[in-house]
């Protein structure tokens, strides 16, 4: 079967009419999806399954941006959903759900005493940016991973355009796994660092203690340290990667996979700090909507019920194994790499031959689109992905990264390619 796009590339070329890129959101967009080889719009999904405009069903890998770990259309979260959908999302006064979500956040996160709730990750990163500029009178933000779209963050990207130049020069760069990088920065800014916010993992692990190391630097200078757990919370452990790794940050952030795909953020954290938001102005209408805390409720229950971490990273490992296997057996290790924790793993594209990544990624993303996967290259796992869908993942891989190495040892991968290669966003990780 010849997958084919027509439906999906007519509402492409609408929404670029009336939407900038066609999307939302650039990580569903023609900057991501090469234009001409790929699908662009979702008739349906269940479970791991996403049925495209077109008609294509794909197993679908990339689970809304890592913010679906149960499974599309979860029955429990759908049914606690539609019974909050029957008595209202949003009223003039609170609501004690509020108070239900808040409890059952403190009760499972280590850092969590006190919570406010967002819409998005960056509502939430940037309360906490605020909160931690208010508590220390200091100005200049360490940054690593990322953040989100608000100026504080984006202005340390090549995406900095909009913003002025007296905002960026308030955000520094440190790499993981690099203790001095940060070390230096502190040495350079010592008395005006506010804070230290940083993904606690990405592809790769924390090696020699990084992240208490991290703790100890960030505190010794006066400064808070914030988690930004957007995607390994509620992944990595119910808890998140402060839990996973036993390091307690000051204030963390949350999102995501804490309501299955529904919208909403939290931030938590130590007493001490969270009163800061009695002064600190973070308020807005949605904030205290329903439907999506219904959502995190049920989610949440889930998780803790049916194992869900476990479940999700043994199924991580299956692929990881299988990949690796791929790579040895047919003596990639020179084109690819499988790295990140089992829930959050990565398909690493190495520059060879004259080619960059973002060629070699086109390709790959190509050729896996016709094997029926949706994936970036990422495999965000949930719960609902079956052991049928993996040995269905392994076994494309089997054709498809050798054949892209193929193409690449050959130096004909510019005429295998059936549309233009796409051009990376910005170098996070």
């Amino acid at each position: 079967m010849v997958y084919k796009f027509t439906n999906s590339e007519k509402l492409l070329k609408l929404a670029t009419s009336l939407i900038p890129i066609g999307a939302q959101t650039f990580s569903k967009s023609i900057t991501q999806f090469p234009l001409g080889v790929s699908p662009y719009f979702t008739k349906s999904a269940r479970g791991s399954k996403l049925i495209d405009v077109d008609g294509n069903k794909y197993i679908d890998f990339c689970s809304a941006l890592a913010s679906v770990n149960l499974g599309y259309l979860d029955k429990d979260v759908v049914k606690s959903v539609t019974n909050q959908v029957k008595k209202g999302s949003i009223f003039s006064l609170s609501h004690e759900m509020e108070i239900e979500l808040a409890r059952k956040l403190s009760n499972i996160i280590p850092c969590c005493e006190m919570v406010k709730f967002g819409k998005n990750g960056s509502d939430v990163t940037s309360a906490a940016i605020r909160v931690a500029r208010a508590y220390t009178k200091k100005n200049i933000v360490l940054v690593c991973g990322y953040h989100g779209w608000q100026d504080w963050y984006i202005s340390s990207t090549s995406r900095n355009k909009g913003i002025p130049l007296e905002v960026r020069n308030l955000t520094k760069k440190f790499d993981y796994n690099n203790i001095e990088s940060l070390e230096n920065i502190f040495k350079q800014h010592k008395d005006d660092v506010a804070c230290v916010i940083i993904e606690p993992m990405n592809k790769f692990f924390p090696k020699d203690n990084f992240l208490e190391k991290v703790k100890d630097i960030t505190h010794k200078n006066g400064s808070l340290l914030i988690f930004d757990e957007m995607i390994t919370g509620f992944r990595f452990k119910i808890g998140g990667a402060s839990e996973y790794f036993r390091v307690t940050p000051d204030l963390a952030t949350f999102g995501k996979s804490m309501a299955n795909g529904y919208p909403i953020s939290a931030i938590c954290g130590k007493a001490k700090y969270m009163k800061m938001f009695e002064e600190v102005f973070f308020s807005f209408t949605f904030g205290g909507e329903l439907v999506s805390m219904a959502a995190a409720i049920a989610t949440i229950n889930k998780i803790q019920k049916c194992n869900v971490i476990d479940e999700i990273a043994n199924k991580g490992k299956k692929i990881r194994e299988g990949v690796q296997k791929i790579i040895d057996k047919n003596n990639l290790h020179n084109h690819f790499s499988i790295t990140g924790h089992p829930s959050w793993l990565f398909l690493d594209f190495k520059p060879n031959n004259g080619y960059s990544e973002s060629e070699i990624k086109t390709l790959f993303l190509q050729e896996i689109f016709q094997c029926g996967i949706i994936t970036l290259g990422t495999h965000n796992l949930m719960l609902a992905h079956s052991s049928k869908d993996i040995n269905f993942l392994i076994n494309a891989y089997k054709k498809v990264l050798p054949k892209i190495a193929r193409v690449i040892d050959s130096k004909e991968l510019t005429k295998h390619l059936k549309c233009a290669p796409i051009e990376m966003l910005f170098k996070v990780r």
